[in-house]
């Protein structure tokens, strides 16, 4: 998400930043460009005329451009201003009530509601330790009470009993009948949707919400939707009230226009993003790291907060004592393969680095993808305990055998073992170095000048 908007707009900051001195009319040139940007990521036009008055009005200012460095005060300006776009930051879900807390799913028909709704279960489960209950309300997409139960089950919650031929209305009334004698902490209420706004649907949808009387009503909005988004949002604010939007498919390859409308349009926060199809891939919304992402910043919080959650504590110590020891292995490296599979995509890891968007580019170049670590697990697997042990006993006829067995080339097998001497050789150098070392010389001490980059291309910095 962002890509497009990210290049078009750290390519245009980029040049205002590398001028000593700016005027009035290279601040105005670089605004209009930054506005067709916008434009062309799908940005609603009302958000961007005053994304650019906002900008402009504080970027013109004698303190900005007689500044010691113009450029980035303009680039903080607009990150400032990117973050106003989006929103403060809102908590997730606002729970403090008396239970049943009742959370209304609201969205068109393919916007991702049903599936979101059991990612929010499974979130009050795990994360708030609540007791939920889930109630489909959709009776007239096929299957769609089928489905949420099959997601209640893969949650771990409870859903309410299909009745057949019962209206949204009365199933609404019986499952918050349900959850108040059942001691239920939340009652998550899934709602139909159509394939696009219409009066049958906006009078069904309040006449559940004048029966629910629901704490939060949010608004599922697909992410690759663009300016239609902006008009869904628009027409269920005005109808229902909405007290929260969730965007999904966040981690696609939208222009990610529909995200930077939502908040001015509706006056509703986003409150939280899905970032994948897995029931466990919904996140906080925080407009500040969105608008560093957008920059080419990075979002270095959201990548140790994705660290601490895969990453096994005990796991690490192990490795940090076989490091220190200088036993690291090939078993140790498929470790640490598999632990960055777990963290996501190798794209989406790039994303929250600084700059990470001219790694991507690079790694595109190069024709890398999660299939490289795939692939390296592959033919780690295919060797034996004692050449997982002792690389260096791996001859020709062994390379031989593991390519064969994981479905790869020799030279696959071959890029494995360099990358591993590589790492081998950085860290009897971290070593050697120690601490106060390191911090003299800097990360760049440790690596070779022919480390390779995962999957066989050069070092990309």
């Amino acid at each position: 998400m962002f890509d497009a908007l990210s290049g078009k707009l750290t390519g245009i900051l980029d040049r205002l930043k590398r001028r000593g001195a700016l005027s009035e009319s290279d601040v105005t040139e670089a605004l209009r460009e930054v506005r067709i940007a916008l434009l062309e990521a799908d940005v609603a036009l009302p958000v961007v005329k005053d994304f650019i008055a906002r900008v402009r009005e504080r970027a013109v200012g004698e303190a900005v451009l007689k500044s010691v460095t113009p450029g980035q005060q303009v680039i903080k300006i607009v990150h400032d201003a990117l973050v106003e776009m989006l929103g403060p930051a809102a908590p997730g879900l606002n729970l403090a009530v008396s239970p049943p807390v009742v959370v209304l799913m609201l969205g068109l028909q393919g916007s991702g509601k049903t599936t979101t709704a059991g990612k929010i279960a499974l979130r009050l489960k795990e994360r708030d330790r609540k007791r939920v209950l889930l109630a489909s309300l959709d009776t007239r997409r096929p299957a769609a009470m089928e489905q949420l139960a099959t997601l209640a089950d893969r949650a771990g919650v409870i859903s309410l009993p299909i009745v057949a031929g019962q209206p949204p209305v009365e199933i609404a009334r019986r499952a918050l009948d349900e959850a108040r004698r059942g001691g239920f902490d939340a009652l998550v209420l899934d709602t139909a949707g159509r394939l696009a706004i219409d009066e049958t649907l906006m009078a069904e949808v309040a006449e559940v919400a004048a029966v629910a009387r629901p704490h939060e009503k949010l608004l599922v909005v697909d992410a690759m939707t663009g300016q239609d988004a902006v008009t869904v949002a628009k027409a269920f604010h005005e109808k229902v009230g909405v007290t929260g939007i969730v965007m999904t498919r966040m981690d696609g390859d939208a222009r990610g226009g529909a995200a930077l409308s939502m908040r001015a349009i509706t006056g509703a926060p986003i409150r939280l993003i899905g970032v994948g199809e897995k029931l466990d891939a919904l996140e906080d919304f925080h407009p500040d790291r969105v608008a560093g992402r957008i920059l080419g910043m990075g979002d270095v919080v959201s990548l140790v907060e994705k660290a601490a959650a895969t990453i096994e504590a005990e796991e690490a110590e192990k490795l940090a004592a076989k490091i220190q020891k200088g036993a690291f292995d090939l078993e140790d490296f498929r470790r640490q393969l598999a632990q960055i599979s777990k963290m996501g995509s190798l794209q989406g890891l790039l994303g929250l680095l600084p700059g990470g968007g001219k790694l991507k580019a690079q790694m595109a170049e190069a024709k890398l993808d999660d299939r490289v670590i795939k692939r390296q697990i592959a033919i780690i697997d295919s060797m034996t305990k004692a050449e997982r042990r002792r690389p260096d006993i791996i001859k020709a006829s062994r390379k031989k055998r593991i390519a064969a067995g994981s479905g790869t080339k020799v030279e696959d097998v071959n890029r494995l073992l360099k990358q591993f001497d590589d790492m081998t050789a950085m860290m009897k150098r971290m070593q050697k170095m120690g601490q106060k070392g390191l911090l003299r010389q800097g990360l760049g001490a440790l690596l070779p000048g022919g480390m390779s980059f995962p999957g066989g291309g050069r070092r990309p910095f």
